[in-house]
Order: structure tokens, then C-alpha cells, then sequence
């Protein structure tokens, strides 16, 4: 017989084959599986890249803290400098969002809820939800909950109705719950019903004076109907983007009549119907921080107010501590921003994590919400004549499942930033856009994005010690570490 340590690799190759295809396994050793040990680290480092090619991955390598010194930027977090507590991370689960995950087969919706909202290890524990108050732009049709044929009027709100919500939210959100029974939900309506409207539609218009009370008793008779069904409203917004009249639907509303609303109604009807839910202003663009701040110097509104929040789709996110600075004791929320259809991964990732995850939360936000949670290939569902018809979700349901760019956005800070989660001090270097915070179980979190041509070599620098990373172009870290 041949010895065959004489063969070549291929010859070896096969005789292994043979060999484990023998009629007797009982006297042929099987090959262990090659496993990598996990490397001993200080700093558990997630990865998201700009090609793709990792996507939220854990990387297995050491990052260990020690006195060396190097040359590169660095990156130091000053846990003793704090600044605001965090909410959450999360989506607007809207209409079409809901209707297209309630559709999935019971054993995969249930799987990719979990995925989304429980704190398991492989889940991204999304925290923050906003939903709309009726239908909003990104739901099949306009509805509110009190829709009347031309004529009537019903100031008794006695055919309030949360109907239309029983086919599709109200399941998911119960299910969503019942995985995380703490997570914030936030109403926005995008109109209020078209009869107490000054043009009788569901686009633009404004709503009449005579009807402020009765809109507010509406709103009341939401949050009331929404508990009864076990959900916990924690903030509504009086108006999704009050100066944008053009939406399908929409409402228009000036600061100087959301001030009025407040102080005149709807903070007085909360008071006394014993609702606890915050008042959170404006809701829209950051172009125009003096909306929020006419409201909050109307000391009689801005007593029911507990802040304001922004998009992004003008203006720059620095007017977010504009508005923080001149009232100080008041919050501030990042309730929405897109990601048009088709999405360039790369660009979208840098952008969206350096100007919402780092930026927003560098100017005072308790929260970064993305629009909109799910869509199908074709952008739908939406509403005609107004309703967006780019939005890419964060998730592509077809009925497939596919993870977009706002996906990874929100889950490198929800996974690992925690509600109860305070911003700490870091400084920006080197074109590293970066935030850093506490958690309630006393880690720290770093989120890095490398808006650099270049892979760059950086220092993570704690406690007077340092531990050097690289961070490929583009691509997004974030860094855990007790």
C-alpha cells in the first residue's frame, strides 16, 4: 500500500471524502468544525460599511484600553460632562407600515417584531415609535376618526370611532407592546376632520376657531380609546408639519394659532380629562426655529408644552440648541426624516448617522426617529394627490423581507443606547462624527461615522487610556465598553 503522505493536497482531499463516506462510521473520526475563539477585548466594536459588505456585524478583534500614546486623532469621552437623557431610537410606524406587516404569515410577523422591538441579542430594541393620528400620507387613503358626509357637523363627538385602526395598527401595536410594554409611542395627526376645517378637506385648510375645543376633546377621546386598547400614547404633536397645507392629507396651523389651541384647549381639556400624555409643538422643519419659540414665549401655552420637535427637510440641525438655549427647561425631539427611493446605501448611511444619530442628539434631542418603517418594492402604500410616492421604509416588504439603509441607521443606536441612556461628552476630530453616552447599566457607547476619503486610524480615549481603531470610509461604528 501507498503511504499517503506521498499524495498531493487533491489526492489527500479525496481519501478524506472516501473516508468519510465509509459504510463504517463507527472507525472513521469526523473533522471538527473550525471555530474562532472570541478574542478578549475592553471594547465590543459593531461595524455597518458603506459597500455593504458588513452590516451591523460584531467585530471579533481586541481592542484593549492601555497607557500607550500614538499620533492619530482621538476621541475623548468626559463622562463627568452630561447633557440630556434619551428616549429612544425608532420609526413612524405608519398605516401602510402596519397593514404591510400584519399581512406576513403569523410565525414571520412574530418573528420580525421581535427582531425590531424585544432586547434579545439578536434584536435591534427599537424604543421610540411615532404613529399617526388618523390616516397620514403613507396610508392607503385619508380617514380621521370622525368622517361625516358634507353638511353634518358633530360636536358630541358621538360617531368617534377607532374603527379603521382594528384592521392593521391596533394588532401590531398590541404585539409590540406585549414584546416591550415601556416603549414611548408618539400621535401626530396629519389633518383634523374635514368639518371642522375652514375648506371642508382633508388637504390644507385650517381648523376653525369655533371647533378648537371640540378638536381637543377629539384628541382627548384618542388617547382615551388607545389606553383602552392597552397602548400607552406617552406624547401626541397638535399637527404633523404644520406649515405644509400640500400633504394628503394636511392641515395648515401658524405658531400663533398652535398657541392658542394649547393655552385655550387642548392643555386645559388634558388637565381636566387627568391626561398625562406631553405636548410636544411644531413638528416640522428646522428652518424655522422662531415657530416654536413664539409658542414657548406665550407663557400661558408654554405652561402644557414639554417640548418641541423637528425634521430635517430644511433648515440645519443646529436650530434644534437654538431653540434649547433660549428655553432651556423645555425638550427636544427629531420626530422625523426620509430616505428617497432609490437609496445610494452608502451616501444615506453616512449622512443620516453624522447629521440625525450624532448630529440631532449633539443638539439636545431625546430621540431620532426615521420615516417610515415599511413600504412595499413600489413605495406603496400611499395616498393620491399628496402622498409621498419615494419613500424607501426600513424595511422593503414584498412579501420578502428586505433591510434598507434606515434599518442600520436606527439599530447602531437603538441595540445599544437604552432608554434612560444620558449624552456625555465627546469631542468631534478628524472629520469623525461621533456621540457618545451612558446607559442605565452604566456601559458607555460611542457611535463613530468615518466621513473621511480614506480608512482613518483614531484613538478611543477613557480614563486617561486609549485603544486605537480603524474605521474604513464611510462605514459606521459603534463601541461598547463597561
Amino acid at each position: 500500500m501507498k503511504s499517503i503522505y506521498g499524495l498531493g493536497a487533491a489526492a489527500l482531499g479525496i481519501l478524506i471524502i472516501a473516508c468519510a463516506c465509509s459504510k463504517n462510521p463507527e472507525t472513521t473520526p469526523e473533522i471538527p468544525p473550525v471555530i474562532t475563539e472570541p478574542v478578549k477585548t475592553d471594547v465590543n466594536f459593531w461595524l455597518t460599511k458603506g459597500d455593504q459588505t458588513a452590516l451591523l456585524k460584531k467585530q471579533n478583534i481586541a481592542l484593549n484600553f492601555s497607557a500607550t500614546s500614538n499620533s492619530s486623532p482621538t476621541i475623548e469621552i468626559d463622562p463627568n460632562t452630561t447633557f440630556q437623557t434619551i428616549d429612544g431610537f425608532g420609526y413612524t410606524l405608519t398605516g401602510g407600515s402596519a397593514s404591510l406587516i400584519n399581512a406576513l404569515p403569523a410565525a414571520e410577523k412574530d418573528k420580525l417584531l421581535n427582531e425590531l422591538f424585544s432586547t434579545a441579542d439578536d434584536a435591534i430594541s427599537v424604543s421610540y415609535l411615532r404613529i399617526s393620528i388618523g390616516a397620514s400620507d403613507l396610508s392607503a387613503a385619508a380617514f380621521t376618526y370622525n368622517d361625516l358626509p358634507d353638511g353634518e357637523t358633530d360636536e358630541t363627538l358621538a360617531k368617534f370611532s377607532l374603527a379603521k385602526e382594528q384592521a392593521d395598527l391596533i394588532p401590531v401595536l398590541k404585539k409590540i407592546v406585549a414584546i416591550n410594554p415601556t416603549i414611548k409611542i408618539l400621535g401626530s395627526p396629519w389633518t383634523a376632520p374635514a368639518w371642522m376645517k375652514s375648506n371642508k378637506s382633508f388637504i390644507g385648510g385650517n381648523l376653525k376657531p369655533e371647533y378648537y375645543q371640540t378638536y381637543a376633546n377629539y384628541l382627548v377621546k384618542y388617547i382615551q380609546a388607545m389606553k383602552a386598547e392597552g397602548i400607552t400614547i406617552d406624547a401626541i404633536t397638535p399637527q404633523n408639519e404644520p406649515l405644509h397645507p400640500g400633504n394628503n392629507p394636511s392641515m395648515y396651523m401658524e405658531a400663533l394659532e398652535q398657541a392658542k389651541f394649547i393655552k385655550n384647549a387642548l392643555g386645559p381639556a388634558f388637565k381636566t380629562a387627568g391626561i398625562t400624555t406631553k405636548i410636544i409643538i411644531y413638528d416640522h422643519n428646522a428652518d424655522k426655529p422662531e415657530y416654536p419659540i413664539t409658542i414657548l414665549n406665550d407663557s400661558d401655552a408654554k405652561k402644557y408644552v414639554d417640548g418641541a420637535a423637528f425634521h430635517l427637510y430644511a433648515g440645519d440641525i443646529s436650530a434644534l440648541t437654538q431653540v434649547h438655549n433660549t428655553h432651556p427647561d423645555k425638550n427636544i425631539y427629531f420626530t422625523e426624516q426620509w430616505v428617497g427611493g432609490p437609496s445610494n446605501f452608502g451616501e444615506d448611511l453616512k449622512w443620516h448617522v453624522s447629521t440625525l444619530i450624532v448630529g440631532a442628539t449633539r443638539n439636545w434631542s431625546k430621540n431620532v426617529l426615521e420615516w417610515n418603517l415599511a413600504a412595499d418594492p413600489a413605495y406603496n402604500p400611499h395616498t393620491d394627490k399628496g402622498g409621498c410616492t419615494t419613500c424607501l421604509g426600513a424595511l422593503t416588504i414584498a412579501p420578502s423581507i428586505s433591510r434598507n439603509v434606515a434599518y442600520y441607521v436606527i439599530a447602531h443606536a437603538s441595540k445599544f443606547v437604552k432608554p434612560g441612556s444620558i449624552r456625555i461628552a465627546s469631542n468631534i476630530t478628524s472629520n469623525l462624527q461621533n456621540v457618545a453616552f451612558k446607559t442605565p447599566e452604566g456601559q458607555y457607547v460611542l457611535i463613530v461615522c468615518n466621513n473621511n476619503s480614506s480608512d482613518t486610524v483614531f484613538n478611543i480615549k477613557f480614563n486617561g487610556r486609549i485603544t486605537a481603531v480603524t474605521l474604513e470610509k464611510g462605514a459606521v461604528g459603534t463601541f461598547i465598553w463597561s
